[in-house]
């Protein structure tokens, strides 16, 4: 999981002093905001978009609840300033699924009873999304690797791991069947 992403061209133009003009796609949809350059990545969709299903656990990377995709790789926004995602592409929980249906993870999560509680959910199902999205083998390794640092105090992680390779079979993703000696 990637946590500082490439530096991209901030214009402040006509803004006040300490605000920046954050121009980004999010969910598929473009959007333009002034916000204080000092703005988390996490607060802005929470805050100036409503969109909350993104949550805040800890402010310090360690749960993974903030978990989205920004260019199409999991990062944890609450240590990336919106800035920093000026002219990217923010996918959120919220615009994982497809209009009115549920996406390939949910849907696993749900059927695999990956969750409980439900706050770590989006975070993990983001984190997910982005290991389905990067072209690796799907195995338990990779799905343990693609999770560290995103925290459940529920479940415990077997059904997590579970459902995410139910998701991989459901997209054709190129799984490697766990073999026990």
């Amino acid at each position: 999981m990637s946590f500082a992403p490439a530096a991209r061209e901030v214009d402040e133009g006509a803004t006040p002093a300490g605000f920046a003009r954050v121009q980004l796609t999010v969910n598929g949809r473009a959007v333009e905001r002034q916000v204080d350059s000092r703005t988390l990545l996490v607060d802005f969709l929470r805050k100036d978009l409503g969109l909350t299903g993104t949550h805040v656990g800890c402010d310090t990377t360690q749960c993974g609840a903030c978990t989205v995709n920004l260019d199409g790789v999991a990062v944890k926004s609450c240590t990336v300033l919106a800035v920093q995602a000026n002219g990217g592409a923010v996918t959120t929980i919220e615009g994982l699924a497809p209009a009115g249906g549920l996406h390939a993870l949910q849907q696993a999560f749900n059927r695999c009873h990956a969750l409980q509680c439900g706050f770590c959910t989006p975070g993990m199902i983001m984190a997910a999304d982005g290991l389905l999205r990067s072209g690796c083998t799907v195995d338990d390794a990779s799905i343990e690797r693609a999770l560290e640092g995103n925290l459940c105090r529920c479940t415990g992680y077997v059904h997590i791991v579970e459902a995410v390779k139910e998701a991989a079979r459901a997209l054709c993703v190129p799984t490697h069947r766990e073999t026990t000696p």
